[in-house]
């Protein structure tokens, strides 16, 4: 601790000479009086707090408040943390299977994960976790939150959830072995349903497998849904992985750093595995990153049709770098942006879909009101999109199953299927079911209540 405040303190004095002898400082030398100024505060903290503190935690907190002050998908892992990440991306963890973040002082769910124990609890892409074990979760960090949803396989956590509109729910959920089968798949008639829940070093694999399952099961299948609706995203590489799967040729994605010759470009492989049947991609404001990247090639290379909602609008990479080989900890800093063939941009934009459905009348009234309307472009600290694009507003979905509507359909999945009928051709089409509101822009769904004024 005294060789930290004296380094401190020696970078002060040097400062303070180079400012009497120029007139004007550099940014290396202000950066090295508030580093500075850092030791110092510590200093005083360790000396002058009410009570004892616990210096490694302190100086943990400040390393994450820097990365966090970056954009919110910049941050630092401390060594647990790290070990968690490289569980997550190997397909196995335990908990309580949430992809979470921060925003506001306020911890959202981005999605829960497939078959885990808040998916089953009804917890929905979107909620906030109000309090943990009756304590609040106000102000708290992801990694602050993660460590209270860990714990002993076969124990419990209480979390309350806000969602829009509704009153607090209090879930007690049981922590367990969370092990993702990234992919599943079944047949839908002569259609093949493939689910990815995320993305980890398994997925490429685990799709071939089951588009090839699928064909066997059925060799005269037609064609294939992609569900990817809260799928929060995962690795690049599984993301190209899964893209190829249904390209022949051309790119599939690219990113751009911060010089202009930072450019990397990603390209599908000979070979269509679906042989060029029709594929439908499911997405909804729970799909980020790695889902966006593979929606906006298999749209930009018209080999897809997109059916739901816009996107999250994760367009933003993060780049994991180990600390003293991880005995650190590591930060996952972002070092570019991923751009679809076409040259847009994702971030904070998210993919459009070709035909956007709500899934609920109450997801279509999340969509039309600005204030519950999670998005990428809702963070504060959001990196822009580096291009002059910006997120659709709040505004009510082309089609929305109302009030007589079948509830326990999922209305999504059977619009996907119809575009499948189709021949994947929106144009032959045909017109939404009965109990199902279909508006034009700007028009209000007759079920539900106007957009609430964002300043009441």
């Amino acid at each position: 601790m005294r060789k930290f405040l004296m380094i401190g303190a020696a970078a002060v004095t040097l400062v303070g000479l180079g400012a009497a002898a120029t007139a004007a400082q550099t940014p290396r030398n202000e950066a090295f009086r508030m580093v500075g100024l850092f030791g110092d505060v510590l200093g005083i903290v360790e000396q002058a707090y009410v009570v004892p503190v616990d210096d490694k935690k302190l100086i943990e907190a400040a390393l994450q408040g820097m990365m966090t002050a970056l954009d919110p998908h910049s941050s630092y892992l401390a060594p647990d943390g790290y070990g968690r990440l490289r569980e997550r991306t190997e397909g196995q963890y335990s908990g309580v299977g949430l992809t979470i973040s921060a925003e506001g002082g306020l911890i959202k769910i981005i999605s829960p994960m497939d078959g885990g124990p808040a998916a089953r609890a009804g917890v929905q892409a979107g909620d906030v976790i109000s309090s943990i074990d009756g304590l609040s979760a106000s102000g708290l960090t992801v990694s602050q939150v993660s460590e209270k949803l860990r714990g002993a396989i076969g124990t419990s956590v209480k979390v309350t959830f806000l969602r829009d509109g509704e009153d607090p729910n209090d879930v007690v959920l049981t922590r367990e072995t969370i092990k993702i089968d990234s992919v599943s798949g079944r047949l839908e008639g002569d259609f093949g349903y493939l689910r990815i829940s995320m993305f980890n070093e398994n997925t490429g694999r685990e799709l071939t497998e089951t588009v090839t399952r699928l064909k066997s099961e059925n060799p005269n299948i037609k064609g294939y849904v992609l569900d990817l609706r809260n799928n929060g995203g995962g690795l690049l590489d599984a993301a190209i992985a899964v893209s190829d799967t249904f390209l022949d040729r051309g790119e599939i994605v690219s990113q751009r750093g911060r010089k202009v010759d930072q450019i990397q470009r990603y390209s599908a492989r000979p070979g269509d595995l679906s042989g060029g049947l029709p594929v439908v991609v499911l997405i909804n404001y729970g799909s980020a990153s790695a889902s966006e990247i593979v929606a906006g090639a298999l749209k930009d290379h018209q080999r897809a049709t997109i059916v739901g909602l816009t996107s999250f609008g994760k367009g933003s990479v993060q780049t994991v770098i180990p600390l003293r080989g991880g005995q650190d900890g590591a930060l996952s800093i972002t070092t570019a942006r991923y751009y679809t063939p076409s040259g847009a941009s994702i971030q904070k934009i998210g993919i459009e879909p070709d035909l956007e459905v709500a899934r609920s009348e109450a997801e279509a009234r999340i969509v039309s009101r600005s204030n519950f309307n999670y998005t990428e472009a809702a963070y504060a600290t959001a990196l822009d999109a580096s291009i002059g694009f910006e997120r659709k507003g709040p505004h009510t979905p082309h089609e929305a199953p109302g009030e007589t509507y079948d509830k326990e359909k999922d209305y999504q999945l059977q619009r996907a299927l119809d575009v499948l009928r189709a021949g994947g051709q929106l144009a032959q089409l045909t017109a939404a079911p009965e109990g199902v509101v279909v508006t034009e822009p700007g028009q209000q769904m007759a079920a539900s209540e106007p957009a609430e004024d964002p300043a009441n």
